[in-house]
């Protein structure tokens, strides 16, 4: 990942280098359920420069084929360019910037669901926009009045194969594991830091909806050391420093995975796994308004779901196809079964409760 604060300019297609998309794109033209005004706001991004600025928590190699097919789909737009920072850093830096009624952001995309609900909740930092995609798409593609799913990453157990066995399949698994030959696991396992926004909202939400799993996190808190990134953790099972990590963000782990030539292994939770909407919304003093919403609808179709889906993240519009790198939501579904998918919601959560939930996960922590 690039440095915070690391601005990532993505120039115009140019020449045959670039990647083919996987499937034409319609040049200039919506879909056909589009409303008839529709018109009217592309003609109104023809007059807004071409250019497009984005605050995100989103790798360059994730943007990139979506970049590639919306400026094939609407071609005036030469340039986008994305600032990749932290997930909470996203909202900090536009509501600094929007005290001083001058901000460059067009466009937040974070998967930091309660910065999200926090900002979506405060006057004049949104824009309320509805998107005409919203009737194709399942309940959790809409989260927040103008915020979108952009994605919906799955959490996983990953694990360094060499020094396991046996195939985990959950946390109770790994739990027993760790039970039966404690001085093996101890300091062996990572979980992500609550104290970070990504830690307590995966966490959170996945004890959430299955606080009968506390019996087995009582086993393995007191064996794990917290980690503040996905890309930490999966650079430390690699080596052996750990030997498995749970709660890690599948999007980035699937290449590094597919990398290992088998050395790492990957598996859903089979008591429930997190899925993790990746929101998107357009900011209410956007300099390009129109193209904004260009954006964004391109984005939440089946033809930016398939860019998603093959810049690493995973797709959840009905249509788009997994394999060959591309993961799905529906992929997910039919591996654990939609009864075990625990799909995070943006909503703010008291912060007594959120007090509550830090003392007793970190109380559980080795120290």
């Amino acid at each position: 990942m690039l440095a915070a604060g690391a601005a990532v300019t993505l120039a115009a297609a140019c020449g045959g280098s670039e990647p083919v998309p996987l499937q034409p794109v319609a040049t200039g033209k919506p879909p056909s359920y589009y409303p008839a005004g529709y018109a009217s706001v592309i003609e109104a991004s023809k007059k807004e420069g071409g250019t497009l600025t984005v605050y995100s928590n989103t790798d360059q190699e994730n943007w990139a084929p979506i970049l590639r097919d919306f400026k094939r789909k609407y071609p005036w737009v030469e340039k986008v360019a994305a600032n990749n920072l932290d997930s909470d850093e996203v909202f900090q830096r536009v509501l600094s910037e929007q005290a001083t009624g001058n901000s460059p952001a067009d466009l937040l995309v974070s998967n930091a669901a309660q910065a999200w609900a926090n900002f979506a909740g405060r006057d004049g930092t949104l824009m309320e926009y509805e998107s005409p995609e919203v009737s194709k798409l399942p309940k959790f593609g809409k989260l927040l009045a103008g915020v979108y799913s952009m994605s919906v990453d799955p959490l996983a157990i990953v694990y360094n194969g060499s020094l396991l066995e046996e195939d985990l399949t959950g946390l109770e698994h790994l739990a027993d594991l760790a039970t039966e030959d404690a001085d093996k696991y101890r300091d062996k396992i990572t979980a992500r830091d609550v104290e970070g926004s990504f830690g307590f909202t995966v966490s959170h939400a996945f004890a959430d909806a299955r606080p009968g799993a506390w019996a087995h996190l009582q086993k393995l808190l007191p064996m794990a050391r917290p980690e503040t990134s996905s890309g930490t953790q999966l650079e430390k099972i690699t080596s052996g420093e750990y030997i498995a990590g749970f709660f890690i963000n599948a999007a980035p782990a699937y290449p590094v995975i597919e990398r290992s030539g088998g050395l790492l292994e990957l598996a859903f939770p089979s008591e429930g796994t997190v899925a993790l909407p990746r929101g998107i919304g357009i900011a209410a003093k956007a300099p390009h308004p129109a193209t904004a919403k260009l954006f964004v609808d391109f984005l939440l179709s089946e033809e930016g779901q398939r860019a998603v889906a093959e810049g690493g993240l995973t797709s959840y519009r009905d249509g788009v196809q997994a394999g060959d790198g591309r993961h799905t939501y529906q992929e997910l579904v039919g591996k654990v079964g939609a009864d075990n998918v625990i799909v995070t919601e943006y909503t703010e959560i008291p912060e007594g409760d959120v007090d509550a939930f830090l003392s007793r996960w970190n109380g559980l922590l080795a120290r």
